[in-house]
């Protein structure tokens, strides 16, 4: 068992949860702040939150069929130019991940999902649901970077334990 449905709307809601956060704390920066590099895996919080959104648009392509990203993968970290860009694609992506995993199913979640990594240069196939596990496991990595990012820079990007998401998910 890699993912239950029950698994994926939690984690959806998760994202969105934390997704709002993170905007709240990145609101307060400056736009140097944002894109000075400070030496993280993509240097600045901007190119971090672009990476998450590219890749979390990457991955929703291939569950959902919609869209992908509007950029190649060596221009990933230069997605949204500027933060409001961001924040309102960020939204609307929160949205896509909460209706897709609104639909999941059992059945969904089995077998194998076939792509073409564009950073690797060749097919890849994998079960559906270790990918499903990917998606929300990708983002919380990299958020943990900018959140330590934020703090750096003396901002309080709030709670990031699970546990402790409000149950109340009229946020999203």
């Amino acid at each position: 068992m890699m993912a239950t449905p029950e698994y994926c709307l939690v984690m959806a809601q998760y994202n969105a949860w934390q997704n709002g956060q993170l905007r709240a704390a990145c609101e307060k920066l400056t736009e140097a702040n944002l894109r000075a590099d400070r030496g993280a895996f993509f240097g600045s919080v901007m190119a971090t939150l672009n990476h998450i959104l590219w890749g979390d648009t990457l991955w929703m392509s291939r569950f959902d069929g919609g869209d992908g990203p509007a950029v190649a993968a060596k221009d990933h970290v230069d997605l949204c130019a500027t933060f409001a860009i961001w924040a309102q694609e960020r939204q609307r992506m929160d949205q896509r991940i909460l209706q897709w995993a609104e639909c999941v199913t059992p059945e969904s979640l089995s077998g194998e999902l076939q792509w073409y990594a564009q950073m690797l240069d060749k097919d890849m196939h994998k079960p559906v649901g270790l990918c499903a596990v990917h998606l929300f496991n990708h983002q919380t990595h990299h958020r943990g970077q900018i959140h330590a990012l934020l703090t750096s820079f003396g901002r309080t990007p709030g709670d990031t334990d699970l546990v402790l998401m409000p149950e109340d998910t009229s946020w999203h």
